[in-house]
């Protein structure tokens, strides 16, 4: 869990022991007997490790004589929320809605800085690569099949490549050129595009070899959008960063990632040699 969240939580639950010890509650374990709660889950959510539920604040409020601060606290979980969501949740009604959602970001940001060391990130993704990556999405979330609304929403994002004064950092795994979706004619026209998009004069490709000597671990893939947001992608949440302490170890790391990549003329030879690697690879 973020740092963020955590300090959310660790904040919270340091409110509701004050509310909890005003109230005449000595201890944990008389706060439990009076809402038949188990003490073990009084302390989690007094010391962060918890996230309490909506009607677990409103118990508490009403336990303590703090029924004016429901409210409020409930904007604070619901805030938390947002930093954190789970996929699952961002996807109950399909893949079309959360690459909707992205778009209001893209026209806002000046500077991408754009980090995904295993799969081409999305914006230069071609309508076959994104097909199979959606399908992917819609079997392991097991969410309606909207994949090819999904895609139309995902290149939509590319209008932004073209037009405005936007700079476009993007970085990129040696594996990514070989994470294969789709088989060997996908893989490649996916290569060709990056190939095409190399001369766009706002955008900086580089490549992260394999064997470069590395001054960070590779982590998650993130996304950064100016210094006002950082997205997070894992397998089952995706993490909204927005706090400037934070930001700037994205920022950090982005460098130091950096440092490993290369450019121009040794990015084209990585992606020749992986189209060869394809070439040779049966297509059944």
């Amino acid at each position: 869990m973020s740092k963020q969240v955590e300090e959310a939580l660790r904040a919270l639950g340091a409110r509701l022991r004050g509310f909890r010890k005003d109230a005449g509650f000595t201890s944990g374990r008389a706060f439990a007997r009076a809402t038949s709660w188990q003490e073990s889950k009084v302390s989690r959510i007094e010391n962060g490790k918890q996230r309490p539920s909506e009607e677990d604040i409103r118990v508490w409020c009403e336990a303590t004589g703090q029924g004016d601060q429901i409210g409020d606290l409930v904007a604070i979980i619901r805030h938390v929320d947002e930093m954190w969501l789970e996929w699952r949740r961002q996807l109950q009604t399909g893949a079309e809605k959360r690459q909707h959602k992205a778009i209001p970001v893209y026209a806002k940001t000046k500077v991408f800085r754009i980090w995904h060391p295993t799969v081409i990130w999305g914006t230069l993704q071609t309508t076959e690569y994104a097909a199979r990556v959606f399908e992917q999405v819609v079997n392991y979330y097991e969410i309606p099949d909207d994949a090819d609304a999904a895609v139309a929403k995902r290149l939509e994002r590319q209008q932004y490549l073209y037009k405005g004064d936007r700079i476009f950092n993007v970085l990129l795994g040696e594996q990514a050129l070989y994470t294969n979706f789709g088989g060997p004619e996908v893989m490649k026209g996916q290569l060709d595009r990056l190939l095409a998009v190399m001369r766009l004069p706002r955008l900086s490709l580089g490549i992260v070899p394999r064997s470069a000597p590395a001054s960070i671990w590779p982590g998650n893939s993130f996304s950064m959008f100016d210094d006002r947001l950082v997205l997070v992608e894992t397998y089952s949440a995706e993490l909204s960063v927005s706090q400037p302490r934070e930001i700037e170890l994205y920022a950090k790391a982005f460098a130091l990632l950096k440092q490993s990549a290369v450019y121009g003329t040794a990015v084209r030879d990585l992606i020749f040699t992986a189209i060869q690697h394809f070439d040779r690879m049966p297509t059944d």
